[in-house]
């Protein structure tokens, strides 16, 4: 979609203009990607555990969740600018009464 990074909000084609926005909005991708790697963490942080290697579980863990965590702020920083766009949207298309 031409300029989705400037204006992610569907305003026409359907009554929930936050449907897909994880898809149509590409400035998610540093969260997403961040949650991937704390996921990936996650699982090596499991393998430690399971192969009880202590040396490793400490980090995994701090590193795991500091990724996921980062990762979620992002998308929430993310979604809160595309609010701020649709709220601007709505102010300059108001229906007349």
């Amino acid at each position: 979609m031409k300029g989705a990074h400037r204006d992610p909000v569907d305003h026409v084609r359907t009554t929930q203009p936050h449907a897909g926005e994880s898809f149509i909005d590409t400035l998610w991708l540093p969260g997403l990607i961040l949650i991937m790697l704390g996921t990936a963490t996650i699982a090596g942080f499991l393998a430690a555990t399971a192969y009880d290697q202590p040396e490793w579980q400490l980090p995994l863990g701090f590193i795991a969740g500091a990724l996921v965590t980062a990762g979620a702020i992002l998308i929430t920083l993310e979604h809160q600018r595309v609010k701020r766009v649709e709220r601007r949207w709505m102010a300059d298309h108001r229906l007349p009464r």
